[in-house]
């Protein structure tokens, strides 16, 4: 039997996010797809809103987002990792994308080690406040490996619910996160990305996923998912020792209030939810 379109876009979206410095050729993603290169870019379009060379250059783009701000790599050893020949062309593709060179961007968004007590430095303030949240249920599908590349996991939950029309039934975008990366190693970490579920039964293929809400404290984070580091360092360093707050057991989770697909990646906007006592 013919694999599913969804299965092809799965497939295809896996490739662009294991292989960034891969043949991305319309040809040989169609050959991923199993496609006609005359059918296949029609598709991929209608199914996931861009086109492939949208897509790629934004994976790649997140990639290389990525390595600036939690790697010590060149310049050029990234451009390389990305795709791209030289240096030249990745900053250029790389400040249209963020509006900042990389050098400037790994500058204002490296990350720091802890802070001394002696030596608190200086932190960037983040909007939180106190709410009482309502349970949720989520369908989800589950990540494993580093946080920062749960786009590959969001792309997946997003293919499977525009080629079986569940998108009626699906709130905002979030992503769960039970593991503690601070204990546990990185290629074990666990996570979930999806969308809050308003129907019955969860859809096959999908997990169903309970947050039960209550007291909790909502950041508020506006830029690009590389640097939320940010804003945890914030929420969970100055914030909370400073609250008179204790932290419930439950996972932590985002709501994602737009898309990188929709919005530039500076004015990407999300929320943090810590669970309270």
């Amino acid at each position: 039997m013919p694999a599913s379109y969804e299965d092809r876009i799965l497939r295809v979206l896996s490739y662009i996010h294991d292989n960034p410095n891969g043949d991305m050729s319309l040809d040989r993603l169609a050959d991923v797809a199993a496609m006609s290169r005359f059918h296949w870019h029609r598709v991929f379009r209608a199914m996931t809103g861009e086109t492939c060379a949208q897509a790629v250059r934004r994976v790649r783009m997140h990639h290389a987002a990525v390595l600036l701000v939690q790697s010590e790599l060149e310049i050029e050893q990234i451009a390389l990792e990305c795709g791209y020949p030289n240096a030249v062309s990745f900053a250029r593709t790389f400040q249209d994308a963020y509006a900042q060179r990389p050098l400037a961007f790994r500058k204002s968004g490296r990350l720091m080690p802890p802070r001394s007590p002696n030596h608190p430095g200086k932190t960037k303030m983040y909007p939180v406040e106190i709410r009482i949240e309502p349970p949720r249920k989520i369908a989800a599908v589950p990540h494993k490996g580093s946080y920062s590349m749960m786009g590959k996991s969001f792309e997946q939950f997003a293919t499977m619910c525009e080629s079986r029309g569940l998108w009626s039934n699906m709130g905002q975008m979030l992503a769960i996160y039970p593991d503690d990366p601070d204990v546990t190693p990185e290629k074990d970490l666990i996570s979930f990305a999806g969308a809050e579920w308003s129907g019955d039964e969860i859809p096959e293929g999908l997990h169903e996923k309970v947050l039960k809400g209550g007291k909790t404290a909502v950041l508020t984070y506006k830029g690009a998912y590389p640097r939320i580091s940010d804003a945890y360092q914030y929420l969970f360093g100055d914030w909370l020792p400073n609250s008179q707050e204790e932290p419930e057991d439950g996972p932590r989770f985002e709501i994602h209030l737009n898309s990188p697909r929709q919005v530039a990646p500076d004015a990407l906007l999300s929320e943090i939810y810590l669970p309270l006592k």
